[in-house]
C-alpha cells in the first residue's frame, strides 16, 4: 500500500499538498489528518464532495510499501510502517538532522510545500477544476501571507498564477483566510494582548505574550498573525499554558532572528520566520525564563559596527601640526580626526 500523509493540526498547505500528491501518484491513498485547523474544516464542510480522502481510522493496513510525507519530515506512526517502507519526503521547511539516508528527500526553500507539487502538476500537464485549484491556492496563500511574507519566492507567485488560470477563486480563498476568531480564540487573544511585553534585545524590539488556555484550543498560530498586526516589532513569542503543557508559537519579521532555531532548542521546529514547540511537564513561567535566555544568545544585533562605520577614514599623525589639522577640517568639513599614535 502507498499512503500520502502530513502532520496533525493540518493547515491548508498540508491538506492541499496531500491532495496534489494524490494527483501525481494516482495509485496512492491520500489520508486526511485526524485534526484539521478550523478554517480547513470549514472549507471541507462546503466543498468536501470534490475531494476523495481516506480517514486514518478507516484504513485496514497490513504493510505500507511506500509512504509519501508532505509538509513534514516526520512520518506518522502507523501499523504496517517498517524498515522496508520506501519513504519520500516533500517539504519546504529546513532539513531536519538524522533523517534516514534511504529516504528520498525533496526539500526545497519555497514559501509553501504546495508550490513544489503544483510545479510538478503543471509540468505533467495535469489540469485542475475550480475547487482543487482553490484548495491549492489556499495552501500557498496561507503559508506566504497571500504572497506577502519575506519567505515568499518567485516560484510561489508563478504557482499561484497558474492556479488562477486553472480556475482558483480568490473570493473563496479570502473567505477562508480571513475568518473571525472563535469565542475561545477571542478570550485567549485578550489575555495575550493584556500580558504582552515589548523588550529590546540586541537592538530589536521583541514581544513576549503569555496566557493560560486550560486545555486544547483552536489554532494559536492565528493569534500570532493577529498580534503581529498590532505590534510593529522584529519578532513575537506567544507562550500558552495547556494543562501541564506549554505551547510556544513564534514569528520573526527580521532576517537576524531565526525563530526556527530557537523553537528547535525547545524541542519544536519550523523555519526562520515561523515556528512552534510543545513543551511537556513545564509551566509558562519556566518556558519564559528559558526563552529569554535563548534570545540573548540567538538574536543577532540589529546593527553591527561594520554596518555603521565610515570606510577609509582620514587620520592624523601625531607629528602633524594643529594648523595642518585645521586646514584639513576646513577643506573637508570634518569636525575631528583620529590621531593614530
Amino acid at each position: 500500500m502507498h499512503l500520502i500523509l502530513s502532520h496533525e493540526h493540518a493547515d491548508f498547505d498540508a491538506v492541499a499538498s496531500i491532495y496534489a500528491a494524490s494527483l501525481l501518484y494516482p495509485e496512492a491513498t491520500p489520508v486526511l489528518p485526524l485534526r484539521l485547523n478550523r478554517n480547513v474544516r470549514g472549507f471541507f464542510t462546503l466543498y468536501g464532495e470534490n475531494f476523495l480522502f481516506s480517514e486514518q481510522q478507516e484504513l485496514k493496513i497490513k504493510s505500507i510499501r511506500q509512504l509519501t510525507v508532505v509538509d513534514s519530515q516526520n512520518p506518522v506512526t502507523l501499523k504496517g510502517f517498517g524498515p522496508n517502507t520506501q519513504v519520500t519526503v516533500i517539504d519546504h521547511h529546513p532539513l531536519e538532522p538524522d533523517l534516514s539516508p534511504s529516504w528520498d528527500l525533496q526539500v526545497e526553500k519555497v514559501g509553501a510545500t504546495t508550490t513544489l507539487l503544483v510545479e510538478n502538476l503543471k509540468e505533467r500537464g495535469i489540469d485542475l477544476s475550480g475547487p482543487p485549484a482553490t484548495l491549492m491556492l489556499l495552501g500557498i496563500y496561507e503559508d506566504t501571507g497571500s504572497l506577502s511574507y519575506p519567505g515568499t519566492t518567485p516560484r510561489d507567485v508563478r504557482a499561484a498564477a497558474w492556479l488562477l488560470e486553472q480556475g482558483a477563486s480568490l473570493v473563496i480563498a479570502a473567505d477562508f483566510l480571513h475568518q473571525p476568531l472563535s469565542t475561545e480564540q477571542q478570550t485567549l487573544f485578550e489575555q495575550l494582548l493584556e500580558s504582552a511585553v515589548v523588550s529590546t534585545i540586541q537592538g530589536h524590539e521583541i514581544v513576549i505574550a503569555k496566557a493560560q488556555a486550560g486545555g486544547t484550543t483552536d489554532e494559536i498560530s492565528t493569534l500570532a498573525h493577529k498580534l503581529g498586526d498590532v505590534y510593529d516589532v522584529s519578532a513575537l513569542f506567544l507562550i500558552v499554558g495547556l494543562n501541564g503543557r506549554v505551547q510556544l508559537v513564534t514569528r520573526s519579521y527580521a532576517e537576524s532572528i531565526d525563530v526556527g532555531g530557537i523553537a528547535e532548542r525547545l524541542g519544536g521546529g519550523g523555519h526562520a520566520r515561523a515556528a512552534a514547540a510543545l513543551i511537556k511537564d513545564s509551566t509558562v513561567g519556566e518556558v519564559e525564563k528559558i526563552l529569554i535566555a535563548r534570545l540573548e544568545e540567538a538574536v543577532e544585533p540589529a546593527s553591527t559596527v561594520g554596518e555603521i562605520m565610515s570606510r577609509g577614514p582620514q587620520l592624523l599623525d601625531s607629528a602633524d601640526t594643529v594648523a595642518e589639522a585645521a586646514e584639513r577640517m576646513q577643506r573637508y568639513g570634518h569636525e575631528g580626526y583620529p590621531v593614530t599614535d
